[in-house]
């Protein structure tokens, strides 16, 4: 199923939540929702959904204009972050509720089947039994999932749906999503803050501020060419340095990287950590080493350069550096834009 936004806009008493925002989701796509606090990501979800309706625009459900039709018409399949399991049902129960509900009535038996299914779907066999309280929230993510698809949902809407767990468990249920995803081909939509659950997960990620879509493309095309200096210090660790373009050049008080498409004057550089190197002989940007933090594969230095910037950027294991040493950070690469 293809959904379609076309200039949708939301407002809550004074405050503009989605202003005007337009996107297509292909049929069988997993797009990801990312944005700071207050972006507009749950709200987008919430209108695609009908659990709010748009001030302005319509929203398409193939070429049906889904706009005002309730959210029990819609048929979309939603989970929330706190899996909002009905604690007195069983887990089985949880799961057949909305098809023992839906106007498109099933046998005892279809459910039955249905529910076992699903539970080899989620890889919860045989816990049919057990209550909410008796198992562990990734698993109750999971039930939450099951009761999402049972109804057969065209689209499915995911709000934060691992915000409540923690790293480890976060993780093995990316990978456990995105097997699900493309087993089932469900067109896809979900909200994260998170930009590793955003990248790992996503055919395409939507990336939001202030309720506007500021750049979507491919995790690659996002993390590798951002296309303005909110994305780029949104999407990961970033170092700023101020330089002084010139003649296609910028120069970053020690280092000179081309700037072909910026005018003369002020700019900013943008390095990742991954962006820079270490180096104790010359050839970079005068720096002093304040801190050493280490790590299982990697060891992040803390320095300040001679004119004052901080920098925080990765090494090796092996390369020797110590606070206090005096040396230069080389730069491999990095994104200029104008300066703000």
């Amino acid at each position: 199923m293809k959904i379609a936004l076309k200039n949708v806009a939301k407002t809550f008493q004074t405050f503009r939540a989605v202003r005007g925002v337009s996107l297509e989701i292909e049929s069988g796509e997993l797009v990801a929702l990312l944005g700071p606090s207050g972006s507009g990501k749950t709200t987008i979800l919430r209108m695609v959904a009908g659990l709010e309706y748009a001030d302005e625009g319509h929203i398409f459900f193939g070429e049906e204009d889904a706009t005002d039709i309730p959210v029990a018409r819609r048929g979309v399949g939603f989970v929330f972050q706190h899996y909002a399991l009905f604690p007195h049902m069983t887990v089985g129960e949880n799961i057949a509720f909305g098809m023992k509900v839906s106007k498109n009535k099933r046998s005892k038996a279809e459910i039955e089947a249905r529910v076992g299914e699903l539970l080899r779907l989620v890889k919860l066999d045989g816990l049919q039994g057990r209550f909410p309280n008796q198992i562990s929230g990734g698993q109750r993510q999971r039930v939450a999932l099951a009761r999402a698809l049972a109804v057969d949902p065209k689209v499915l809407l995911l709000d934060e749906p691992f915000g409540a767990l923690d790293a480890n468990v976060r993780r093995e249920l990316r990978r456990w999503l995105r097997e699900i995803h493309s087993e089932l081909g469900i067109t896809t939509l979900f909200v994260t803050h998170d930009q590793e659950e955003a990248l790992d997960l996503a055919d395409r990620v939507v990336i939001l501020d202030e309720g506007r879509i500021v750049q979507q493309g491919t995790p690659e095309q996002v993390t590798r060419s951002p296309n303005s200096s909110f994305v780029m210090r949104f999407l990961g660790d970033t170092n700023r340095l101020g330089a002084s373009v010139a003649n296609g050049m910028a120069d970053l008080g020690g280092a000179s990287i081309a700037a072909p498409a910026l005018a003369d004057g002020k700019a900013d550089a943008y390095l990742r950590p991954s962006d820079l190197a270490w180096s104790a002989t010359g050839g970079g940007i005068p720096a002093s080493v304040e801190r050493v933090l280490d790590r299982p594969d990697s060891r992040r230095v803390i320095a300040v350069t001679d004119a004052g910037d901080p920098l925080e950027f990765d090494v090796a294991p092996e390369v020797v550096v110590r606070a206090g040493d005096r040396g230069f950070v080389q730069i491999t690469r990095a994104q200029l834009f104008a300066a703000e």
